[in-house]
């Protein structure tokens, strides 16, 4: 076998598990918008985002955990565990622009008009502003920087609870 195989081989599962992860997130858009969370219940949109926390935590520990039982031989240190969950971090940071894409071009186009104009009838901010802050730009920057800070904090936190001896 070579080494790309090997090195293939090696990163599989996380790769895998980023698509699942990608898939789920676009699922979880599409939930939002068909609730109303992308237009007149757009307030209440960062409320329910939480609720997608505890798929995002198992979509964590399932790579990890699998992982274990077919790499590592149902044995796997914190360090193995935290580094799974780092290239699976790495892996969804680099899908999450196009699950951007995806969400703002074919799923909710309007959310920007509508984000930006709930913000400025609210007197959250001017227009101006408004229009800097909410666009596709902006929004493939924040989810590969969330990604990647969120999916470190969250990789050590499940690395935690999938290391066994």
């Amino acid at each position: 076998m070579t080494e790309e195989n090997q090195f293939f081989r090696k990163i599989y599962i996380e790769f895998k598990w980023a698509i699942i992860f990608t898939i789920a997130i676009l699922c979880w858009m599409l939930l939002e918008k068909t609730m109303g969370w992308h237009e007149e219940g757009i307030v209440d949109r960062s409320w329910f985002t939480l609720f997608f926390i505890p798929f995002a935590i198992l979509l964590y520990l399932s790579p990890m955990r699998e992982k274990r039982r077919r790499v590592y031989n149902r044995k796997m240190t914190w360090m193995q565990a935290f580094v799974s969950g780092l290239i699976l971090t790495v892996f969804i940071a680099l899908l999450s622009p196009l699950a951007q894409y995806v969400t703002h071009n074919y799923f909710t186009p309007e959310y920007f008009n509508t984000v930006s104009e709930n913000s400025v009838t609210n007197n959250l901010m001017t227009q101006t502003k408004a229009n800097d802050i909410f666009k596709i730009s902006n929004y493939i920057w924040q989810s590969f920087f969330g990604a990647m800070g969120l999916g470190i904090a969250t990789s050590a936190i499940a690395a935690f609870f999938v290391k066994k001896k």
